[in-house]
């Protein structure tokens, strides 16, 4: 069995439109998981795809680069006793609990770097850890790509829900927006300026598509044919939507094809194993639940294809060691499994065992379907903002900002300072096209 696992990285846009001010510190504090991700796949020789949103990479180039105004970093910079309270309280959170001002900020520092590393005792020692980090960061993955020792792929460059771009009715079985969102051209300069922004950053191309949320449709996979992609990866409930059947893992085995694209789809229960339930269990015992589990699908299925795809960021806080020991423990274990063979996933699309079938795919995402994101009237009072804005404006760079994922992930829900960002990107964009801002698009606007 040839066994893949593609790790997610995503991060919205956190910026102030027309601003390098960054209103949550989530780019900056992951840099310890992009980090500790890459450092465990080369101490251990495991062949990981990571996937890596491309404003994710405008993000962390932003701090590189020294454009990025965050308050947080500000505050762990500063002399502590020179910290005002509101300082300090961008900081407690990551050291509830704590009272010193010094030692608050000494372990928020430690909050923002990963356990994998030998960690200084001093606050200057940590800082220069963390800039370490940074600055080497996109360096070494670029390193280890073109070595071949890691695969990189990408998402369409905001991380929007693609299928719905092209044409809003692909969410099917849900309460629609009133409004018509129909705009084919916006996927496809999403998919474009991903393959190119990568190829920037990098120096090659992306190895193949992780959709945002896992979302395709034929629509999206024709599109990410056309502009270069040369596979998608997305779930196994949409391969069950588009076969109409019930779940049979033997139909799992081999990647499928539409529109002219390999389509491979994850091992939902793996997956969410790793994502939502092993954090609960000690590391070791964890690693050896999921190497067994992936060996009894091998005993059924030998000459299979098992793809893992999930998130390689947000769960790691949750487990001991940020994940450290969980990870090291099956990467070594499933290294010495009979029968599996750990493979990247552009390596099981080229030496594959024959011509793919062709599936008429049913739109949906790594949920399955697109609840999370369409559907709730505060979801669908966001879309039709969007759909407003985008007819007035055109594709300006803050429409497509404001396609984003996440502003509709979070809508009606908790964290309203997502929406507030979202309605700052649509006046934007009415302000650069030289329009009146709806009141929709101004703080209070809205539901909320």
């Amino acid at each position: 069995m040839r066994l893949a696992i593609l790790w997610h990285f995503h991060q919205p846009i956190y910026r102030k439109p027309g601003t390098h001010e960054f209103v949550l510190p989530w780019v900056n504090y992951h840099l310890k998981n992009y980090h500790q991700m890459l450092r465990l796949a080369e101490e251990t020789g495991y062949p990981c795809t990571f996937n890596l949103v491309p404003c994710l990479l405008d993000q962390i180039l932003d701090y590189r680069e020294g454009r990025a105004v965050d308050p947080i970093q500000a505050a762990l910079e500063k002399d502590p006793g020179a910290l005002t309270e509101a300082e300090l309280s961008f900081l407690r959170p990551f050291v509830p609990g704590e009272t010193d001002p010094a030692k608050i900020q000494t372990g928020a520092l430690r909050r923002f770097l990963s356990p994998i590393d030998a960690l200084p005792p001093t606050r200057e020692g940590l800082l220069e850890k963390q800039k370490s980090v940074l600055h080497g960061l996109l360096d070494e993955f670029r390193k280890s790509g073109e070595e071949g020792r890691v695969e990189l792929t990408a998402t369409p460059y905001y991380h929007p829900l693609t299928p719905l771009l092209f044409d809003v009715r692909s969410a099917f079985g849900h309460i629609l927006p009133r409004e018509p969102f129909h705009h084919p051209e916006d996927g496809r300069r999403h998919l474009d300026r991903a393959r190119s922004r990568f190829l920037e950053v990098f120096g090659f191309p992306p190895a193949g598509l992780w959709p945002s949320e896992g979302a395709v449709s034929k629509d999206v996979t024709k599109a990410a044919a056309a502009a270069g992609f040369p596979f998608a990866v997305t779930d196994e409930n949409v391969l069950w939507k588009s076969l109409n059947v019930a779940p049979r893992s033997g139909l799992l085995s081999a990647p499928y094809r539409s529109e002219g694209l390999p389509v491979f789809f994850r091992d939902r229960i793996l997956s969410d194993l790793i994502g939502f339930e092993y954090n609960r269990w000690n590391p070791v015992d964890a690693a050896s639940d999921l190497v067994r589990r992936i060996a009894e699908r091998r005993t059924a299925r030998p000459d299979d294809v098992l793809v893992l795809a999930l998130d390689g960021e947000n769960h790691w806080d949750f487990y001991p060691e940020n994940g450290v020991s969980f990870l090291r423990a099956f990467y070594e274990k499933i290294l010495r499994t009979e029968g599996i063979e750990p493979s990247f996933i552009g390596d099981i699309v080229s030496h594959g065992n024959g011509p793919l079938k062709d599936i008429d795919l049913v739109p949906g995402t790594w949920l399955g379907s697109f609840a999370k994101w369409i559907g709730h009237p505060a979801k669908n009072e966001a879309w039709d903002i969007l759909s407003r804005a985008r007819e007035a404006c055109g594709p300006v760079e803050e429409i497509m900002i404001a396609e984003g994922s996440d502003w509709f992930w979070w809508r009606g829900e908790e964290h309203p300072e997502f929406f507030v960002l979202f309605q700052e990107y649509i006046a934007a964009a009415y302000t650069a096209r030289g329009l009146p801002v709806p009141a929709e698009a101004l703080p209070g606007g809205g539901r909320g």
